[in-house]
């Protein structure tokens, strides 16, 4: 009969895969961490340039200043309402002048996001211009340390780990992103810590089953216990995930698509791994004893961190639609509110709340008007028509420019040796899922359907392929999926895995040169004409 160490060693290799040595380990933190080091390095590189609001900036830097001062967002007097007025006082930090008038702003995102940046205001004065984005590039460096932890709980590979910590690095789109104070790069942060949260709960519960699976064999209690498989505890990492998808929610609603997609996804590991270690009724008792247990919590943490960032609006009296209820009493013959939606035994706090809510998403659903950027989903992989988020031509002898012509802009390009690469690799993810069942492809694809898949319903919505930024993590690991075939597995022959080394090299070296290509138009960088002109590849670039 095996011995516990053999039994327990056997189940780990068949739930986990071989065991990864300690300098495995070891640089499965360190390679990703001193990249991230590098990223954040070029991210908070100048990072105030432009001293202008760019694109939105223009919404969220001073709602973000208004969340700190007011607790809620406030509305521009009507002499500034013109937005150059209000930017131009604000950026000179003359917000006292007129930039925020006396009555609340009805905006349509949640609070969360402009806390965050207002963070950074506060920190640096909002006539600092690396306080507006200060906040945001912290969260989009760290993304890159966590896109290299999500590859190693992935591929279990140090060098994958560290591959795709590069190219998040140098990944167009989440680079101009984590210098613009607005809110995506915060969806795609929260949604990928829950991720990352989710992979080790993975990693973890599956030693623990192992560890009791074969500690009930040694003991010959197996059979007996085997119709369900033991209980794996209260897994703390599904709790961080689910407050990590909260505050996403919290930041915008499209965050909310992640609890599904990732809930989804848990389960289905859940159900392998019973499977796996011999339960008989495998469906059954994943339902009973992680499914159910995960909604209870998962679900709850996620409602209730939510509503805690509202806290502002909560103890405020002024806030938008916060006395809602108080001019809308509900029946009390039918005990309906006024919309018809709720019971008036609700407090008055959260029957505002909901109405606001309602609002809310009849508004952001109506937000149709053309715009020259917008973009159909369809085409966000191949990055057909990027959001130009700021241009100016400087003429000779201004800003430094010493030609005729020159160009400023800030352009959020994706990497297209990264997401030209990654709409191939989607196929081989699809493929690897159904033929190979490799649990990795659908985690992936996973990531990708839940900020890609729900705008595809919004075809009268504008829309803009910057949006796409919630997915570049999986994008990337989309990419190293294929970088890690060609490279081989370990045991592979040397040959092999030395043909594959110089494929891979070959690859990150051409994605860290496209970067540094484009770097001009990801930095507002005074450029000759030309110079700008030959990095608009596609005629929808520019």
């Amino acid at each position: 009969m095996p011995s516990l160490t053999d039994e327990r060693a056997a189940l780990r290799r068949r739930l986990l895969g071989r065991p990864r040595t300690a300098q495995e380990k070891l640089w499965a933190w360190l390679g990703p961490a001193i990249v991230t080091v590098i990223g954040g390095f070029l991210r908070f590189w100048q990072l105030g340039r432009p001293h202008q609001l760019v694109f939105d900036e223009t919404y969220y830097v001073k709602q973000g200043w208004s969340m700190i001062k007011y607790g809620f967002e406030m509305k521009p007097t009507p002499a500034v309402q013109d937005a150059k007025a209000a930017d131009s006082l604000f950026t000179m930090g003359h917000w006292q002048q007129g930039v925020y008038g006396n009555e609340a702003d009805f905006v349509v995102h949640p609070p969360l996001g402009k806390w965050v940046i207002g963070a950074g205001e506060w920190l640096f004065g909002i006539d600092n211009s690396i306080g507006w984005r200060f906040a945001i590039c912290l969260l989009g460096t760290i993304a890159i340390y966590l896109t290299g932890r999500a590859a190693w709980h992935l591929f279990r590979s140090a060098l994958l780990a560290t591959v795709a910590a590069i190219l998040m690095a140098v990944e167009g789109m989440e680079f101009v992103l984590s210098r613009t104070a607005i809110l995506d790069i915060m969806v795609m942060f929260w949604a990928l810590a829950a991720f990352v949260a989710l992979l080790a709960d993975r990693e973890r519960t599956r030693r623990i089953l192992a560890d009791k699976v074969a500690a009930l064999k040694v003991e010959g209690k197996w059979d007996d216990a085997s119709w369900a498989g033991p209980f794996l505890g209260l897994r703390p990492w599904r709790w961080v995930a689910g407050l990590c998808i909260g505050l996403d929610m919290a930041t915008k609603w499209s965050g909310g698509f992640f609890l599904v997609f990732f809930g989804l996804m848990s389960v289905w590991w859940d159900l392998g791994a019973r499977r796996a270690v011999g339960v008989r009724r495998w469906i059954s008792a994943t339902v009973i004893k992680d499914s159910v247990p995960a909604m209870i919590y998962m679900v709850p943490i996620a409602l209730i961190s939510y509503l805690v960032t509202w806290w502002g609006w909560f103890a405020s009296k002024d806030a938008w639609g916060r006395q809602w209820a108080t001019l809308n009493p509900a029946d009390k013959d039918t005990g309906l509110s006024p919309d018809s939606s709720l019971f008036s035994w609700m407090p008055d706090s959260l029957r505002s709340l909901w109405h606001y809510h309602v609002d809310m998403y009849n508004s952001a659903a109506s937000i149709t008007s053309p715009h020259n950027w917008e973009s159909n989903p369809w085409s966000w992989m191949i990055q057909s028509r990027p959001t130009l988020f700021f241009m100016e031509w400087p003429t000779k002898g201004t800003e430094g420019c010493e030609v005729a012509k020159c160009v400023k802009t800030i352009n959020p390009i994706g990497n297209p040796a990264i997401w030209w690469l990654g709409t191939i690799a989607l196929v081989v993810l699809i493929f690897h899922w159904v033929l190979r069942r490799d649990w990795r492809a659908p985690a992936i694809l996973a990531g990708i359907a839940a900020a890609w898949l729900p705008w595809f319903t919004y075809q009268e919505r504008t829309i803009f392929t910057f949006y796409a930024v919630a997915f570049s993590p999986y994008v990337v690991l989309a990419v190293v999926f294929v970088l890690g075939l060609v490279l081989g597995p370990p045991d592979a022959d040397p040959r092999r895995r030395r043909f594959g080394m110089i494929a891979v090299s070959t690859y990150v070296v051409l994605a860290v040169a496209l970067f540094v290509f484009f770097w001009p138009v990801y930095t507002a960088e005074v450029v000759p004409y030309n110079v700008w002109h030959m990095r608009m590849w596609l005629p929808t670039w520019s």
